[in-house]
């Protein structure tokens, strides 16, 4: 790994996806899995569980950069926009420091929609 080395991946998400992460999850929520109420909602419709967007920052981090073996110590998000059903997020990470002495690396992390509207922004560290 070097300073600035990025990886990437990407994944329309759907209304199967939502409903397997509530399943999964327990968060039935109806902003996600109910249209009457979340058409009353501050969104105006259904949206995906912020998390179900991290977990796409997750699958860069497990399986592409650091990849596996690495373990995830922390991750720091904000969630800035709502991921829409249909939309299509690509998961980035950027290696920002390499601690060898520590066996860790710190990764800036973000997700962006189609339009390139930054959804979720953060760090992570990683046990390597």
């Amino acid at each position: 790994m070097k300073i600035g080395q990025t990886a990437s991946f990407t994944k329309t998400i759907t209304e199967t996806d939502v409903y397997m992460f509530a399943g999964v999850t327990g968060d039935f929520n109806p902003v996600h899995v109910d249209a009457i109420q979340a058409k009353e909602s501050i969104f105006g419709e259904r949206i995906a569980h912020g998390v179900l967007s991290s977990g796409l920052i997750s699958a860069v981090l497990g399986m592409q950069l650091p990849g596996p073996g690495a373990i995830l110590s922390k991750l720091d998000l904000k969630f800035l926009a709502p991921v829409k059903f249909n939309d299509t997020i690509t998961a980035t990470v950027t290696v920002r420091e390499l601690l060898p002495e520590r066996k860790r690396v710190i990764m800036d992390c973000k997700a962006t929609n189609q339009d390139g509207k930054e959804v979720v922004q953060g760090e992570s560290v990683l046990i390597i």
